[in-house]
């Protein structure tokens, strides 16, 4: 019976992100490393080179047994956890930014920030779905009230766990490219 892959995100050292995801390859781990199309100036020449979109990031779909595996591969820090657990990332995560990439050139992604009274949704974990109201925003956490069933409840939330209930459009911005914004890591 095989198991059940599912997509993770690791975090790997600085400017290592394809050189883990060709590690990863060569082990037959499936892997995924976004890379974006970017023009660099020097002082003598200007160049398109490919660099990672999301700096420190590769995602790897495995099962709970190669998780060893991937830990043992130089550049891989560890995986990105939540509630003491490698963070799950929905496939469809994955598929909308394979898409984005396909799609558009020269992409950038900005973080969104979370302020108070910002009406936020819950993305990841148990309460995933839920909307709340922002009260206080700490360095990692976000305090929010979560009104369910008639109650008032407030819950401690890390901040990359929510996400603006309205997010913004997608805006065309200069030439070709377009600006991807994702929430906080």
């Amino acid at each position: 019976m095989q198991k059940r892959k599912i997509w993770y995100a690791l975090y790997t050292k600085q400017r290592w992100e394809k050189k883990v995801a060709e590690l990863l390859t060569e082990k037959k781990i499936e892997n995924y490393c976004p890379v974006n199309k970017v023009y660099r100036k020097w002082s003598d020449r200007k160049k398109l080179i490919s660099e990672p979109l999301f700096s420190c990031y590769v995602f790897v779909q495995v099962d709970e047994t190669e998780q060893s595996l991937i830990r043992s591969t130089p550049g891989v820090i560890n995986f990105v956890y939540w509630l003491n657990k490698p963070a799950v990332i929905r496939p469809e995560e994955i598929q909308a930014i394979r898409e984005f990439m396909h799609e558009y050139e020269y992409v950038q992604i900005e973080r969104i920030p979370v302020k108070p009274n910002d009406t936020v949704r819950i993305v990841n974990g148990i309460l995933e779905g839920q909307k709340g109201q922002v009260i206080s925003i700490n360095k990692r956490t976000a305090k929010l009230i979560l009104p369910n069933l008639g109650f008032m409840m407030h819950a401690e939330i890390r901040v990359s766990q929510v996400e603006p209930d309205s997010m913004p459009k997608l805006e065309a911005a200069s030439g070709q490219s377009k600006l991807l914004k994702f929430m906080n890591s």
